[in-house]
């Protein structure tokens, strides 16, 4: 193949996709570079499929190469290892955005590959492995009906910025929209606000969408120079006989479990009851076995799944209603309580119909701040939100494992929601673990995540900005009718066409992400989306706001106590001393968990004691506090001298108490009045001209 290069403008610089040069054996491959970020996105495809699968097994991994900034690795190995939380989030960036552009019935398996070879610090590498992938798809043989472009919007000192480099997304930015478009509409968003008001987020989004346009016509012109045909996969036809027949065998009962049981688990049982009943006896289709192909319980089950989405969308069209009875735009039972775990720094349970978070909040330290590395700087991240999905949450027995891409993903949508109102680290100088464990899922788990963590925090005493909530947005769609649904539960969201969640406060959006099964949506009907998701936001906060008006004024007795103080920052090494002696001895005398330095002078001190506290502040103030003439203080004998004594009046100073000031009378032997280690108060006299320091006993007994 030979090298074949195209070229678009791209926010300040220029893109340029080039393919034929690099990863040759794979079905597809380009390189896509904006400034010194160079992205490698392959495209493989198996040959014919794994036997018995019945899904599309469609895979991508987005990878970070630290050669790539020009660092080493940590750890033991020096190598990369398992995938960063980044590098799981923009994998999914990817597959969510290509996804519903694979023919349906593709059961090879597909795998996309996309590593950052080259990165410049200014140009980041998301939006190029988005752009890439489609694009080393519409070079390959597979067959994708793209391509996609993908383009992001911020806010930026209250302008809207279409890719912005790194630099100036660090620069009072305070939306961030990702965006994948097909054909005139947009496939996926994910975005993150702070109290951003709906119709600025909707301005970005259609920036957005122009913006990209320029990605996909780059694509189109390089498929047309190097794009290969495309494979012919011969997709799984099924017999229009046994199609009749499945569907006179249980349409009817299918109808009447999902027009007349409203509970999820007793609706569950009749539809598997019907399954069961179909796949019972397998021989009753043998009219309808071929030479090549005889019928199997997952051929009934395919057409069973076939007819479930009928019947769902149907009652959507025809009825207006619900598998659980609601209406369009109703949100199921709503309950909330906090305070309900008596050891946590603060907890909630939010409930939303089959659907349920617990909140868990702690509080910790700087020692607690966790450490991220990335191509760019490292940096310490003080809040985070951690997901938890059990199979029992689903009735459902599985291994128990880590955390898998749709945690990561979930607990990163959650976390979005709740940061933009947290207090900033001067007004609140905690490190922040908000844990949802999902305890019921029907449906939005991510959403009631939201919901739990903040009424949690509330529960806390974190002063947050503003209660937060979210809500999921369904659509039902056909070639002519499209129907928005609120409030989707897991079966609406199986067999629906979109899941769309809107997070946010009473002000505006904090966080959106857009998931189809469609190949688009228009702009007219993303707005009448966001509309319809504030309305229900609004119900959920005046329930939350019934069960926790604001914050506790108080934190838990259980949580760290801190305080913070400013010192000069000339005095940071006199704090800390040689080895960090002098931090560690008052750490040690004070009792405090910890005292850490930051390089601007900012002193934080944690204990859970108060005591302590006040001890450790004290001990710091008195370190880097001016000695001031006529003041007293206590002092403690260091050594003894046979003119006076040297003592520590403030830690780390010494000054000297002559014999004559040692006490009212003649003293003849210093020996005979003190000792090494013994405390007493002086008065600071004088500061001589060689900066040493004077001090007198027998002053400040007279002054007390």
């Amino acid at each position: 193949m030979a090298q074949t290069s195209v070229e678009i403008p791209f926010g300040s610089s220029n893109l340029i996709i080039e393919s034929g040069k690099m990863a040759k054996q794979a079905n597809g491959a380009v390189t896509v570079t904006v400034g010194g970020t160079v992205v490698l996105v392959t495209v493989c495809m198996a040959k014919k499929p794994r036997e018995g699968i019945d899904f599309f097994p469609l895979t991508v991994e987005y990878q970070e190469k630290t050669y790539a900034a020009g660092k080493i690795p940590g750890g033991f190995f020096k190598r990369e290892g398992r995938s960063t939380e980044r590098e799981i989030l923009v994998s999914r960036l990817i597959d969510r955005s290509i996804r519903p552009l694979f023919p349906a019935g593709c059961l090879n398996e597909v795998q996309v590959i996309a590593s950052v070879l080259s990165h410049d610090g200014e140009n980041d590498s998301d939006i190029l492995a988005m752009i890439g992938a489609s694009a080393a798809l519409m070079v390959s043989d597979i067959p994708y009906d793209g391509p996609i472009g993908a383009s992001r919007v911020c806010l930026i000192n209250d302008e809207l910025v279409a890719n912005p480099s790194l630099i100036d997304r660090k620069t009072n930015n305070i939306m961030d929209l990702v965006v994948a478009g097909w054909g005139d509409g947009i496939v996926m968003i994910e975005g993150e606000a702070k109290e951003v008001p709906e119709p600025k987020v909707l301005e970005g989004l259609k920036l957005a969408l122009s913006a990209l346009q320029g990605a996909k016509e780059a694509q189109i012109k390089l498929a047309k120079q190097v794009g290969k045909p495309k494979t012919q996969i011969p997709l799984k036809e099924p017999n229009a006989a046994f199609v009749a027949h499945v569907r006179q065998l249980a349409l009817g009962p299918l109808n009447e479990a999902y027009t007349t049981i409203a509970d999820k688990q007793k609706r569950e049982d009749a539809v598997n009851a019907i399954h069961a009943k179909l796949t019972a006896d397998l021989s009753a289709y043998a009219q309808f076995n071929t030479a090549e192909h005889e019928i199997s319980a997952s051929d009934v089950g395919a057409q069973f799944e076939s007819l479930q989405y009928e019947v769902i969308r149907n009652n959507v069209f025809n009825k207006g209603i619900r598998a659980d009875g609601r209406g369009l735009k109703d949100i199921r039972a709503l309950d909330g309580e906090v305070g309900i775990l008596p050891r946590t720094h603060g907890s909630a349970l939010f409930t939303r119909g089959q659907t349920q978070s617990l909140g868990i909040v702690t509080l910790g330290t700087k020692d607690d701040e966790q450490m991220m590395e990335g191509l760019e700087e490292t940096s310490y991240r003080t809040f985070m939100l951690h997901y938890n999905f059990p199979s029992f949450s689903v009735g459902e027995t599985k291994p128990m494992r880590g955390p898998g891409r749709r945690e990561i993903g979930h607990g990163e949508l959650a976390s979005k929601s709740i940061r933009a109102v947290l207090p900033s680290k001067d007004e609140f100088p905690y490190t922040i673990r908000v844990v949802s464990e999902i305890l019921e899922s029907n449906g939005s788990s991510s959403m009631a995540s939201v919901c739990a963590g903040c009424l949690a925090l509330m529960d806390a005493g974190v002063p947050i900005k503003a209660p937060v909530a979210g809500i999921s947005i369904g659509l039902i769609s056909d070639e002519k009718r499209t129907v928005l649904i609120t409030d989707i539960m897991g079966l609406e969201d199986h067999f629906g066409d979109m899941d769309f969640k809107v997070a946010g406060s009473r002000t505006g959006v904090n966080a959106i992400q857009l998931d189809l099964k469609i190949k688009q949506l228009s702009m007219d009907l993303i707005e009448k989306a966001v509309a319809q998701s504030r309305d229900a936001r609004m119900i959920i906060l005046d329930k939350m706001q019934s069960v926790m008006p604001a914050a506790r004024t108080e934190l838990s007795p259980f949580a760290p106590r801190i305080v913070t103080i400013q010192i000069p920052q000339e005095k940071i090494g006199e704090v800390i001393g040689p080895g960090g002696k002098t931090i560690r001895k008052m750490i040690e005398e004070s009792g405090v968990t910890s005292i850490d330095i930051e390089e601007d002078g900012k002193v934080i001190v944690a204990s859970p004691d108060k005591d302590a506290l006040d001890i450790a502040v004290g001990m710091i103030k008195s370190l880097t506090e001016e000695p001031e003439i006529g003041k007293i203080y206590e002092a403690t004998v260091k050594r003894i001298m046979n003119f006076g004594a040297f003592v520590e009046f403030i830690p780390g100073r010494e000054g000297l108490v002559h014999v004559s000031e040692l006490a009212n009378k003649f003293v003849k032997d210093v020996n005979e009045v003190i000792k090494v280690g013994d405390k007493f108060k002086v008065k600071l006299m004088e500061k001589d001209e060689m900066g040493r320091f004077n001090l007198s006993k027998k002053q400040a007994e007279a002054a007390s």
